[in-house]
């Protein structure tokens, strides 16, 4: 309804798709939006573990 085109809707049901995990996983979803974003900068690619420990369900996730 309010994404004009497909790429805004794609970009929108991401991050409501994070958000939603967040939830679902008891996260704060503020403080591990601001953890992800924080951390997406830091981590190297390569390491094919990089992005699993950023997930909301990860146990590397800090309590925040």
């Amino acid at each position: 309804m309010f994404a004009n085109t497909a790429k805004g809707a794609t970009s929108s049901a991401n991050i409501y798709s994070i958000v939603e995990s967040a939830k679902a996983n008891n996260l704060v979803v503020e403080r591990y939006l601001v953890y992800l974003f924080d951390n997406l900068s830091k981590i190297d690619l390569s390491y094919s573990d990089s992005l699993e420990n950023l997930m909301p369900s990860s146990n590397k996730i800090p309590k925040i």
